[in-house]
């Protein structure tokens, strides 16, 4: 007979934050337990945080999270970023397949393969998962245009840079999937009806809406200040 188990499971959390650049994805991710950085872009040099040697190639971001795993030395690894480690990734397809350009393999095939190892690298972050060690990405954004199949027209929205076989794996594998942006508010002056945008607060949006993806598996509010006392709770 096969056991079946109720209630919640206590498990280590899989975070996504993304947004564009400056806006402070790194140092969020930096307030996380007790993190490690794989810093693929040289983005941390301002912060005081413990980090892995600046991976070079594909093969190195994947040693770097099973020594962290082997090693147990701390309680979040923060992979920073996924765009970068995208092209690490594109780079060590392009050698396998000895081409120039990812488009040289063939008309999409080139992305599939992207795909297919970047899964690797999400199965090395599950493991560390499994193993109590908190897994964060951060991602910068970029304004996509959107085309909705059954509507007239199209819009923009904010989507990870990545492509388009890479992002919708990721977004899957998160439990929380946060964009960070910058929030204007417009007010009307009661004299002259006139509108002007004031503020320009960091907040992080938790929630699916047409202009940009989010998710969340822990009931968090739509919209939150970008600050982790927000999230702190759930670790």
């Amino acid at each position: 007979m096969i056991p079946i188990t109720k209630g919640k499971q206590e498990s280590a959390i899989k975070i996504v934050f993304y947004g564009p650049e400056g806006i402070s994805k790194t140092t969020i991710a930096s307030q996380c337990p007790d993190p490690v950085f794989i810093d693929t872009e040289g983005s941390t040099k301002q912060l005081d945080v413990a980090r892995y040697p600046k991976p070079e190639y594909w093969k190195m971001i994947l040693d770097e999270l099973e020594d962290a795993l082997e090693e147990r030395n701390c309680k979040t690894i923060v992979i920073d970023t996924a765009d970068w480690a995208e092209q690490l990734c594109i780079q060590e397809v392009c050698s396998m397949h000895s081409v120039k350009g990812i488009e040289d393999i063939g008309y999409g095939k080139g992305y599939v393969y992207v795909a297919e190892k970047f899964a690797e690298l999400l199965r090395a972050c599950d493991k560390l998962v499994e193993a109590g060690i908190n897994v964060v990405f951060t991602a910068h954004a970029m304004m996509r245009k959107f085309e909705q199949p059954d509507e007239l027209g199209a819009y923009d929205r904010w989507e990870m840079k990545l492509s388009k076989k890479v992002a919708p794996l990721l977004k899957e594998w998160a439990d929380m999937v946060l964009f960070c942006n910058y929030k204007t508010d417009v007010i009307t002056d009661q004299n002259t009806k006139s509108k002007k945008a004031v503020g320009g607060r960091r907040v992080m949006y938790a929630s699916h809406h047409p202009c940009w993806d989010a998710k969340n598996r822990y009931g968090l509010p739509d919209q939150m200040a970008m600050e982790f006392s927000q999230i702190e709770r759930l670790f």
